[in-house]
């Protein structure tokens, strides 16, 4: 790593992008801020007990403000020197002046969903380049590794696993790495990073490495959060298989939405792989202590394991598809086979009472015309009339007996 000198003070910068009014451009980005000011301080603010830095939940603001963000979303605020906690500013214009009177110091500077006012205060202060600071002022990027002279600026798309309705939720961080700060900005509830600081602050000599320690830190639980994940969603898959064999009509719905979560995970895992190893290709050219080295490359193996796993997933997820629409095919056949059966035999009841009902018609036509006593009727008063009725019925319902027969209607 490179000699990390003491800062010098700077003078108020001016940038064409800053959309400030009057006011702001005029005041220095460490001077007091007034009473209600974006950064968390001001006369109204209620004095704070000192506590440790890892002690600040991530879901609280330092100065009391709503986990939103929009008043007091400074996480944590906290300066170092050799590996060593020794402050923690309770407003920004405190840490920019701390920082600068500490040789070889370094300010870790955590806010949540920050207002432009912050964010543009942090950019005069650390030279932030103005399209980093509108990524991380307006989120919904992809995850991304992008320099910008001596600052690293770096977006991660943190994961993790909700139990209850099964869903996998994402949240997003931008960070900020220069040579004696390091800025995170989290949009969303993940990842934690209180657990990340008290684990640097326990372990001094890795923290004393500067903001490039803190930054694999970071990296390495957003990508020690995807296990769970990773977890989760292989659970899903077994009783998803288990309910498409079983013949759940709602499986396919289940499938789809964890399809759409892959795809979300997929887009937060895989370019990881091309980051990490951006960041080894610079080991030389920035002077990557050995150490530091080895564990970016043991976070690197990880997520191209999370990544090959997610990419299984969604293979598995489609195979899982094609199957279930393989099986509803073959159900929704086999059900059309059986009302066609259903129909033939109803078919065949039909023909059998059709010919039954036409051989029975006709002793009934002949019965009708014999019977309606019409006095000049020829077969009246004939000696055969009777017997030959009777054979003439017998002799059309036989023929139409054998006829019915012949074609298979009974």
């Amino acid at each position: 790593m490179p000699e990390r000198r003491a800062r010098p003070a700077r003078p108020p910068k001016k940038h064409s992008w800053r959309r400030q009014t009057p006011a702001e451009a005029t005041a220095s980005p460490d001077a007091t801020p007034p009473t209600g000011a974006p950064d968390g301080g001001g006369a109204d603010a209620a004095p704070e007990t000192p506590r440790t830095p890892g002690d600040v939940p991530a879901e609280t603001g330092r100065r009391g403000g709503q986990a939103d963000g929009r008043v007091g979303s400074i996480v944590q605020s906290a300066l170092y020197r050799g590996g060593r906690h020794v402050a923690s500013p309770g407003t920004l214009a405190e840490t920019f002046r701390q920082l600068r009177e500490t040789p070889d110091g370094m300010a870790w500077i955590g806010l949540q969903r920050p207002s432009g006012a912050e964010l543009r205060s942090l950019a005069a202060e650390f030279d932030l380049h103005e399209l980093a600071v509108e990524d991380a002022l307006e989120a919904h990027q992809r995850p991304k590794l992008e320099r910008y002279g001596d600052t690293l600026f770096v977006v991660l798309r943190a994961a993790r696993y909700l139990d209850a309705p099964e869903e996998v939720d994402f949240g997003e961080l931008h960070v900020f790495v220069g040579q004696d700060f390091l800025i995170t900005v989290r949009h969303g509830a993940a990842p934690d990073l209180s657990a990340v600081r008290r684990r640097m602050e326990e372990d001094p000599e890795l923290l004393a490495l500067g903001p490039e320690a803190v930054l694999y830190a970071i990296l390495d639980a957003v990508v020690d959060g995807y296990a769970p994940v990773v977890a989760g969603v292989q659970n899903d898959i077994d009783e998803i298989e288990t309910e498409v064999f079983r013949g759940d009509p709602a499986v396919s719905r289940r499938i789809y939405e964890l399809s759409r979560e892959m795809v979300e995970f997929q887009r937060a895992t895989r370019p990881l792989v091309g980051m990490l190893h951006g960041l080894m290709a610079g080991f030389a050219k920035y002077g990557t202590d050995e150490e530091l080295q080895r564990y970016l490359r043991d976070v690197a193996d990880h997520v191209t394991h999370i990544s090959e796993r997610v990419d299984g997933f969604r293979q598995a997820l489609a195979d899982i598809l094609t199957v279930n629409a393989t099986l509803v095919t073959q159900q929704q056949n086999a059900e059309m086979r059986a009302l066609a059966e259903a129909g033939f035999e109803q078919n065949e009841e039909i023909k059998k009472i059709s010919a039954w009902a036409a051989i029975l018609f006709a002793p009934t036509l002949v019965g009708t015309i014999y019977g309606m006593n019409f006095t000049e009727m020829p077969e009246l008063r004939w000696a055969f009339g009777y017997p030959f009725a009777i054979a003439l019925m017998g002799v059309v319902c036989a023929g139409l007996y054998l006829v019915f027969k012949r074609r298979g209607w009974l």
